[in-house]
């Protein structure tokens, strides 16, 4: 930014890997924070919480002081915006790919539980030169497939047809909602909707839980490639709608997070933010699992996944 402020059309994407487990942050930050603990130092959380009370506290310092360092990293970008004048021109989306649990709702981390609103409300903020609003909060249900047709937009480049995410302008000026349901969650794990106001999330059904695939055409796990014993049984099907016709392989997976033990749940967010207790309301159940129908079928979702899920379509 310092040697290249003064250029058009350009784009910088910087994705940092804190705040992570391990919480480990330099001392400098850890003195904002002091702490009377005398007991086992505790960064690298994960699961169910056991711990004692004191050692919960301890971990959530160590996660407070690593925010802190980002927060601080982040002023660096926004002081040398202010030192170039960059807000007249320059567009800023700051945001983050998921939240963590710190022991509330009994876990730590994410995946392993309900996608509650710690893990799935990511904070946002966004900085457009063209309406410069400042300080407003909006209440449009927005979703992070929204960023990329967002900056097409502004630097004017055609935006495919098969991209599902919007602009967000008109949400950025006038708060004009420009999707009535979100769908999220993770892969062999609730299948969740979201208008805002409600969170449902659908567990499987326990005698359909493993019928859950992988569909690729690159057989990778995270940090290895898939086993031969994987990919005996896998076969080519074909396309998605958003797969430019190319055929996919499908390759059996399992239940990895076992949520069939939570159930499926519908929260009240207006009066219950914090997802503690789950509501029982059929019409709104009802309008939800609609609403999920139609949103998995928007996205080509695999037939099984309706079967797995108890839903029909």
């Amino acid at each position: 930014m310092e040697k290249n402020h003064d250029q058009d059309n350009w784009l910088l994407h910087l994705e940092t890997f804190d705040p992570h487990e391990p919480f480990y942050v330099p001392q400098k930050y850890l003195d904002m924070y002091p702490e009377d603990y005398d007991g086992k130092h505790f960064d690298w959380p994960r699961g169910e919480v056991s711990e004692e009370p004191a050692e919960i506290a301890h971990c959530r310092r160590q996660y407070q002081a690593l925010v802190t360092m980002c927060d601080y990293s982040l002023g660096r970008i926004l002081d040398l915006m202010d030192r170039y004048d960059m807000w007249k021109d320059t567009m800023l989306i700051v945001g983050t790919d998921h939240g963590f649990l710190l022991a509330e709702h009994g876990y730590w981390g994410k995946n392993q539980m309900p996608y509650y609103n710690e893990v799935a409300h990511t904070p946002l903020f966004i900085w457009d030169p063209r309406y410069k609003e400042k300080g407003i909060h909006r209440q449009s249900l927005v979703q992070m497939i929204d960023w990329m047709p967002t900056l097409l937009q502004y630097f004017q480049v055609g935006i495919p047809k098969d991209v599902q995410g919007s602009p967000l302008d008109e949400v950025i000026k006038h708060d004009t909602p420009n999707r009535a349901y979100a769908l999220y969650g993770v892969f062999s794990g609730h299948v969740n909707i979201t208008d805002g106001d409600y969170a449902y999330m659908r567990a499987p059904l326990p005698e359909k839980a493993d019928e859950v695939y992988n569909y690729t055409l690159m057989p990778n796990h995270m940090n290895k490639r898939f086993d031969p014993e994987e990919l005996q049984n896998a076969e080519l099907v074909k396309p998605f709608s958003f797969t430019k016709g190319c055929p996919v392989l499908k390759v059996k997976s399992k239940d990895k997070y076992k949520v069939s033990r939570f159930g499926t749940r519908l929260y009240d967010l207006r009066t219950d933010p914090e997802e503690k207790t789950p509501l029982k309301n059929e019409d709104v159940e009802n309008r939800m699992i609609l609403a999920m129908i139609r949103a998995m079928k928007e996205n080509d979702c695999p037939e099984e996944q309706f079967e797995r899920l108890g839903l029909v379509k």
